[in-house]
């Protein structure tokens, strides 16, 4: 970082001072991304992990969660740092609802002390976020996923790609149905095309894992258009079924 850019991030510190992703308040000590209190509420992901989803799993010789064991995934496997409550919730609407996008300088920051070494043995050619659809992209001003990968990218040397995977179905809501009525919502949501010819392997960027059914839907399409493997990171992790 430049001497430009650390007067430039000082002023703005002193204009508008860092918000806790948690708790929403001003961040004390100064300096920090997170109240050191407020890191203690979150639910870190801890192993044992299922090997294909990331998702936690009740002991060393389980290789597999209750879903991955039930539906079939096409991606390699994925990662996530943070377990999805209602403490995480609130701190995703926060950055969803309310525009607070500074929260995501401190899960970038995790997810790249936590998981940068195996995200980088993933030798991806690029992080693809995982698209909105424009309508929505027109409501909220932004793409979460997006905000994300671009902050990942600078720590991880990846580059981000946001044109080869496109959003070009608004689907309805996804919350009442479950895992099979999810992906075949989603089946004819995305479109993969402008692929270049170096790009085999990709790493697809999302806010929260729950059922898989986005992630396998955007790996389905980008194998079909010629995608070799697929790997997805996120912050958070749920445990739907």
């Amino acid at each position: 970082m430049n001497l430009v850019k650390i007067c430039y991030n000082n002023i703005l510190n002193i204009l508008f001072p860092r918000r806790c992703p948690v708790c929403a308040r001003i961040v004390m000590p100064k300096g920090f991304l997170i109240c050191p209190d407020c890191m203690k509420k979150l639910s870190w992901v801890r192993r044992p992990t299922c090997k294909k989803c990331g998702k936690e799993v009740i002991g060393d010789t389980i290789e597999y969660c209750y879903d991955c064991t039930r539906h079939k995934r096409s991606f390699e496997y994925g990662l996530s740092v943070i377990n999805y409550d209602e403490t995480a919730s609130r701190s995703m609407a926060g950055i969803k609802y309310n525009n607070k996008r500074e929260y995501l300088d401190f899960y970038a920051e995790a997810m790249f002390r936590s998981l940068g070494p195996r995200i980088m043995r993933m030798k991806a050619d690029v992080l693809l976020p995982v698209p909105v659809h424009p309508s929505r992209m027109k409501t909220r001003g932004f793409n979460q996923a997006q905000e994300l990968a671009v902050r990942l990218s600078e720590k991880l040397g990846i580059p981000v790609n946001s044109t080869i995977l496109r959003r070009s179905k608004k689907t309805a809501p996804q919350k009442s149905l479950d895992p099979s009525g999810r992906l075949k919502n989603l089946e004819q949501a995305f479109m993969a095309d402008h692929l270049p010819p170096y790009i085999h392997s990709v790493i697809l960027v999302d806010d929260i894992y729950t059922t898989g059914s986005t992630i396998e839907a955007c790996t389905r399409i980008l194998k079909k258009a010629g995608i070799e493997r697929v790997y997805f990171i996120t912050i958070f992790i749920g445990n739907g079924q």
